[in-house]
C-alpha cells in the first residue's frame, strides 16, 4: 500500500485494520499508522478515538510521514506487538506499535501505568519527515474535556476525573480546538518515542521515555512470546492457529476471564444498511467455544479462568443464563443508537448496549456444560461449587428444552423451535451423563437425564429433517436453511458419513454457497443482503474432516476461508463475497475459533490416517 502524504485521509476497508491490546482494551490501527478506535479504561467503554465510525467526530492518533510513501507492516514474532514501516525515496522509518503489559513479578516490583499505547519510531534508513496528530474525542466528541500543556510533563486531556497524557520525545504543541500536533525529521540511526496513558483517578503516573520506554517494549514482547509459546499446536495451518489464539487472547479481559466477541461495534453486516449491532460483550455461547478451543492447544488457566467467571456471574440468575454479560459479569448496558454519529461509511445506526440480553437462546446450556465437561476431564475433577452449578444447568435443560426460542443468529423476532438449539439441549444432558459416568459429577438423576436426552434426539429427527428437502432445516416446520446444523458432526450427534448429514451438506452447498469457500448462515442471508458468514466455512471443513468428506476436500475448504484474512491473519465477522472485503465487526473471537477448531480436526483426522495435508 501506498499513502500519498498525511493529509490524504480516505476511509480505509475494515481488513485494513490491526489491532493492539493489553487484556483490558483493544486499539485499531490503520494500514496508514492512525489509531481510529480505542476504548478506555475497558472494551465496552466509550471511545476515545473513533473515527473508525465517524471521520469528523471520533478523532484519531495518526503518525505518518508527510510524503508519499510505500507501506508495509507485521506483528513481531508470534506476539501482539505491532511494526509498520514506510518507505518513501528519503528513506525509511518503522513504527512500533504496543499496548504495554507486564508480568506479575514486574507489576510487584514496579510502577506501571494502567493504560498505555507506547509508539516508537525508528529510522533505518535515509532521512524521513513524520508528522503526529493527536485528536482525542472522547465519546464522539460528547463528553467535555480541557487540553492543557505542561512542558517537560507532556499535554494532557482532562475528561472529569479521568486524565489522558501524552509523552513525547518530539516537540509537541496544543492548537485551538485541542489537538496535539508535531513535525519530526528523523536520520538513520534516531529514534523517539510517544507515551499516551489513561487514568481513572489523579494522580496519574506518567511513565519515563528513552531506554525505559524500549524497555517496556522488550517486555511486552517477552510476555506475549511467553504466553504463545505455550500452545500445543504444531500442524500444517501453525501460522494461522498462533495468530487466532493470539487475536482471541487480546480479546479476553485479564481481570475476570470474560470474552468478548469482538472490540468494536456497528461496523457493518451490510454496507450501509441497519444491522450494525454493539459487540463488546460477552456472550455465554461464543466464550464457552473459545475456553474450549484455548483448552485444546494448552491453555488450561485461560480456560478455567472463563468457568470461575461463570461461576461469579451467575449467581443471582441461575440456573437461567443470560445470553451475554459485561466484562464484570453484569447486564450490558441498555441498547441504544447513538444520534448524529455518522457510522462507518455511512452504515447507521451507531448503537450502544445490545438487546438480545433478555431473549432465550437454549444453546447456551450446551455451550457452557461441554467447555465445563472438557477442563473436567483435563483436570481430573470439578469443585463442589462447578458440580452444582452443571447439575442445576442439566435440570433447567430438562424441564426448558421444548421452549422455542431465538437462538444462535439472534433474530428479533418470533420464537421458534429451532434445530440449533435442540441440538445444543442435547449436548448438554449427553455431556453431563458423561461426567458422571466418570464421576465428575455427583447426585444426578441419570435415568432422568438420559430419557430426556433420547426424547431430544427423536423430536429432532423427526422435526428436524425435511424428506423434500433431504436436509436438516434451521426451525422444525421452516424449509429455510441454516448452516449451524453442520454443528451435529462437530458435537458428536451424528457422523459425518451418515447419509441425512452428507445430503445436508450437499444441499447447503447447492442452496447456501456464497463463492468458492463461502457460505451464507441461513437462508434469510440472501435476502437481507448480508455477507457470507466466516465462520460457517470452518464448520464445513470441521465436517469434512468428521467423516462428511476427504481430507483434501476439508483442506481445499480450510485454505479458502483463511485466504480471505488480511495481511496480518485478521478476520471480520464476515465477506463481501462480491469484493472479498471484510463485513461486520473486527476482529471476530468466533471466527477465529472457527479457524482453531477447524484446524484441530484437520489435525485429528489426518493423525488417525497417517497423513497430514501440506499448506
Amino acid at each position: 500500500m501506498t499513502i500519498t502524504g498525511a493529509a490524504a485521509r480516505p476511509q480505509p476497508k475494515i481488513q485494513d485494520y490491526a489491532i493492539i491490546g493489553d487484556g483490558r482494551s483493544i486499539a485499531l490501527i490503520s494500514r496508514a499508522g492512525s489509531i481510529d478506535w480505542l476504548c478506555w479504561p475497558r472494551f465496552e467503554s466509550a471511545p476515545i478515538f473513533a473515527r473508525l465510525l465517524d471521520a469528523d467526530r471520533g478523532g484519531s492518533w495518526r503518525i505518518a510521514p508527510t510524503a508519499p510513501a510505500h507501506i508495509a507492516r507485521r506483528y513481531v514474532e508470534h506476539t501482539n506487538v505491532l511494526e509498520t514501516g514506510f518507505e518513501n525515496a528519503g528513506g525509511r522509518c518503522v513504527l512500533t506499535d504496543v499496548m504495554t503489559i507486564a508480568s506479575a513479578e514486574d507489576q510487584a516490583r514496579m510502577l506501571v501505568p494502567d493504560h498505555e499505547v507506547l509508539r516508537h519510531l525508528r529510522c533505518e534508513r535515509g532521512e524521513i519527515e513524520i508528522e503526529i496528530h493527536v485528536d482525542p474525542r472522547p465519546d464522539f466528541g460528547r463528553a467535555r474535556i480541557r487540553a492543557s500543556c505542561h512542558e517537560r510533563l507532556g499535554i494532557r486531556w482532562q475528561i472529569g476525573s479521568q486524565l489522558l497524557a501524552l509523552r513525547a520525545e518530539v516537540p509537541m504543541h496544543l492548537d485551538g480546538d485541542g489537538v496535539a500536533r508535531g513535525t519530526v525529521t528523523l536520520r538513520a540511526g534516531d529514534s523517539v518515542a510517544l507515551s499516551l496513558t489513561f487514568d481513572e483517578d489523579a494522580p496519574a503516573l506518567l511513565p519515563p521515555l528513552g531506554d525505559a520506554a524500549r524497555e517496556r517494549i522488550e517486555r511486552s514482547l517477552a510476555c506475549w512470546s511467553a504466553w504463545i509459546g505455550r500452545a500445543r499446536y504444531d500442524g500444517p495451518y501453525r501460522e494461522r492457529v498462533l495468530r487466532s489464539a493470539l487475536a482471541v487472547k487480546l480479546m479476553a479481559f485479564a481481570p475476570s476471564g470474560a470474552i468478548i466477541a469482538a472490540p468494536t461495534t456497528s461496523l457493518p453486516e451490510r454496507m450501509g444498511g441497519e444491522l450494525n449491532w454493539d459487540y463488546r460483550f460477552c456472550w455465554l455461547r461464543d466464550a464457552a467455544f473459545t475456553a474450549h478451543a484455548l483448552l485444546s492447544l494448552g491453555y488450561l488457566e485461560d480456560a478455567q479462568a472463563f468457568c470461575n467467571w461463570l461461576l461469579h456471574t451467575t449467581r443471582l440468575t441461575r440456573p437461567e443464563l443470560r445470553v451475554m454479560y459485561d466484562v464484570y459479569g453484569n447486564r450490558p448496558v441498555r441498547e441504544r443508537a447513538l444520534l448524529g454519529v455518522r457510522g462507518y461509511r455511512d452504515s447507521r445506526p451507531v448503537r450502544t448496549g445490545n438487546a438480545a440480553f433478555d431473549q432465550l437462546q437454549l444453546d447456551c446450556y450446551g455451550e457452557v456444560i461441554d467447555a465445563t465437561a472438557q477442563i473436567a476431564q483435563a483436570v481430573g475433577s470439578l469443585d463442589r461449587d462447578t458440580r452444582k452449578l452443571v447439575r442445576d444447568f442439566g435440570d433447567y435443560v430438562c424441564r426448558n428444552w421444548r421452549r422455542p426460542d431465538h437462538g444462535i443468529w439472534e433474530p428479533r423476532g418470533i420464537p421458534e423451535h429451532r434445530t440449533h438449539s435442540r441440538l445444543l439441549c442435547w449436548v448438554a444432558l449427553d455431556r453431563l451423563i458423561g461426567l458422571a459416568d466418570q464421576r465428575l459429577v455427583d447426585r444426578i438423576d441419570r435415568g432422568w437425564l438420559a430419557s430426556e436426552r433420547a426424547a431430544i434426539r427423536a423430536d429432532i429427527e423427526a422435526h428436524a429433517f425435511d424428506p423434500s428437502l433431504g436436509c436438516y432445516t434451521g426451525a422444525f416446520g421452516n424449509p429455510d436453511l441454516d448452516a449451524s446444523v453442520l454443528l451435529m458432526t462437530w458435537y458428536g450427534f451424528h457422523g459425518g458419513h451418515e447419509l441425512r448429514m452428507r445430503s445436508t451438506f450437499a444441499r447447503l452447498q447447492d442452496r447456501l454457497a456464497a463463492g468458492p469457500g463461502l457460505l451464507y448462515r441461513y437462508s434469510d442471508s440472501l435476502r437481507s443482503g448480508e455477507g457470507a458468514f466466516w465462520i460457517c466455512s470452518f464448520w464445513a471443513a470441521a465436517h469434512l474432516a468428521k467423516g462428511g468428506g476427504t481430507l483434501p476436500e476439508a483442506h481445499a475448504m480450510m485454505t479458502s476461508a483463511c485466504s480471505y484474512a488480511n495481511d496480518l491473519g485478521l478476520m471480520a465477522e464476515e465477506i463481501d463475497p462480491a469484493t472479498g472485503d471484510a463485513l461486520g465487526n473486527f476482529p471476530q473471537a468466533y471466527t477465529h475459533v472457527g479457524l482453531i477448531s477447524a484446524a484441530l480436526s484437520i489435525e485429528e483426522h489426518a493423525h488417525q490416517i497417517g497423513a497430514l495435508p501440506h499448506v
